[in-house]
């Protein structure tokens, strides 16, 4: 498959504090190529800095159904094609993990190859109940790229990660909620409508506090207790003298709800 000159894969829109990027090419299934990597690699380095969110979606009944295959079979020499795409789509992922404001995902329908990888970057994932989510890698004689392995793992447990990955197997939307790989479970119809609810409501929060938290967070499982806690003590402190954490303590005390909006 291959993309029309004049027409984008990624679309992006402000939506208030929200900085929205749809993947838009619902005829494949957003299905991964070195266009839609680019695009989206632009698209989160281009979020106008008075956002506060990312939200990201995908247009059609399949959110993301990881590379584009029929790509892969007509490539001539399909390891550096295949190798390159994955090198272009880790800084996708790398541009996610290290994003200066959350990252909030609405997904359905498929979540498929590379695309596990992308929602498993992504801080807070709404998941619609009828969505299937495979890795799909071992149907096609491949490795998993695209942080995959690293999701799975993270959420499963390795032994349930490999049980995965090598019988080919899948997560229908309850056990990606049940093992924590998404965040929140909704009905289909609902989705989109939640996922934009959450990423206007985390905007109102303490934005550099939160992304605070998620490096805690994200450390934790690899780290000592003695190690975390030296941590939390930095970042608690650093939080206690942003303006942020002084116009939450500000607010509590006068008893009002903190605008942490005004807080640069």
């Amino acid at each position: 498959m291959t993309d029309a000159p004049d027409r984008p894969s990624v679309l992006t829109a402000v939506d208030g504090d929200v900085w929205r990027i749809t993947l838009d090419r619902p005829e494949t299934g957003n299905a991964l190529t070195p266009a839609l990597a680019a695009e989206l690699l632009a698209a989160l380095a281009a979020r106008p800095e008075d956002t506060r969110v990312i939200l990201l979606l995908g247009n059609g009944p399949r959110f993301c159904v990881g590379g584009d295959v029929g790509s892969f079979a007509g490539a001539d020499d399909p390891g550096p094609f295949v190798g390159q795409l994955a090198h272009d789509w880790h800084e996708v992922i790398r541009a996610i993990l290290h994003s200066p404001v959350p990252v909030v995902a609405g997904v359905q329908g498929a979540v498929a190859g590379a695309g596990v990888g992308l929602i498993g970057a992504c801080d807070l994932v709404v998941c619609a109940r009828t969505t299937k989510i495979r890795p799909a890698y071992g149907a096609i004689g491949f490795t998993p790229d695209g942080g995959t392995s690293w999701a799975l793992s993270r959420s499963l447990g390795a032994p349930r990660a490999l049980d995965i990955l090598l019988s080919n197997g899948s997560l229908t939307a309850a056990e990606a909620h049940l093992t924590g790989l998404v965040a929140r479970l909704v009905e289909d119809e609902e989705l989109r409508s939640t996922a934009e609810a959450l990423a206007a409501e985390i905007a109102n929060g303490p934005i550099r506090a939160m992304v605070r938290t998620r490096a805690l967070v994200r450390k934790a499982a690899t780290r000592t207790l003695e190690e975390q806690l030296d941590d939390e003590a930095q970042l608690i402190a650093e939080s206690a003298d942003d303006p942020e954490g002084r116009e939450g303590v500000r607010a509590f005390v006068e008893k009002r709800r903190a605008d942490f909006r005004s807080a640069t």
